[in-house]
């Protein structure tokens, strides 16, 4: 399958799986924008990688959970490319605890990056690929969504939200010929899972 002429967004695309997806995307020739929001260094690594292997790439730096930030980020894409073909929504952060001691603001974190941030990068880029009538979006869920986690009660809600949205907007945006898909991964060694309890990884595996 080629990719050549296509443009593909990877939010948290700076390393784990985002930048295992980035490079898979570049090689199958897709110029890809990987997302970071904190650690431009990962970012840039991973574009290293990229066009050592004669992939084309770039870094763009935003927090998906911020609406006017992604609709600059998209603005720009859009102004360099002239379209965003590929979306892959893999941005997500972890505060794990019991949910008799999780703080607000913890699953107030979680929600926000791993499901509305979901929800504002889908939202600007479908509608430019509603002006081409073509659109590829896939969302990193995780099996968490469908069994929970004790210690997880947030990522386990915003990855069971984050499927729930996957078969929303599939049926909203299957006539603009725009297929929207999801991906639940069992446990994958990253540097996010390492922090997690050894418990954690267990229920996950």
């Amino acid at each position: 399958m080629s990719l050549n002429g296509k443009v593909a967004v990877v939010t948290g695309g700076s390393r784990g799986i985002g930048r295992a997806i980035c490079i898979r995307l570049a090689a199958m020739g897709a110029r890809v924008y990987i997302n970071y929001v904190s650690r431009s260094e990962a970012a840039e690594e991973t574009q290293a990688i990229i066009r050592r292997n004669g992939g084309s790439a770039e870094i763009i730096g935003f927090d998906v959970a911020d609406g006017a930030a992604v609709q600059g980020a998209v603005k720009k894409i859009i102004g360099e490319n002239g379209s965003i073909d590929i979306l892959v929504n893999n941005a997500g952060i972890t505060r794990d605890g019991l949910m008799a001691r999780m703080k607000e603001s913890d699953w107030d974190a979680v929600l926000d990056t791993n499901l509305k941030g979901a929800f504002l990068c889908a939202k600007a880029v479908s509608r430019e690929m509603m002006k081409k009538k073509w659109g590829r979006i896939v969302n990193i869920s995780s099996v968490s969504g469908f069994a929970g986690n004790p210690g997880q009660v947030n990522y386990s809600a915003a990855k069971a939200g984050l499927t729930g949205l996957t078969k929303a907007m599939a049926r909203e945006y299957a006539s603009r010929n725009i297929t929207v898909n999801a991906i639940a991964p069992g446990y994958i060694e990253t540097e996010m899972t390492e922090q997690l309890s050894a418990e954690v990884r267990e229920q996950i595996r």
